[in-house]
């Protein structure tokens, strides 16, 4: 069977991407249900009231290409 080796730049990248679309989700539940969020801001957790978050959509998402045909 041959090995096949991901770049470590491309799964951390990735990662990293999901970590982001995962975040922007949550935030977008709380906002959906009212309920605010807490963020460290210059050393304080500080309280953000669900009507002033801001949601942003992640801008890259990743699928999984099909399997290549010998």
């Amino acid at each position: 069977m041959k090995k096949v080796i991901i770049s470590p730049s491309l799964w951390v990248h990735q990662a990293h991407e999901a970590f982001r679309k995962a975040v922007a989700e949550a935030i977008a539940e709380h906002r959906r249900n009212g309920v605010p969020i807490a963020i460290w801001r210059n050393g304080k957790v500080v309280r953000i009231p669900a009507d002033q978050i801001e949601v942003w959509e992640p801008q890259i998402e990743y699928t999984v290409a099909p399997k290549k045909r010998k």
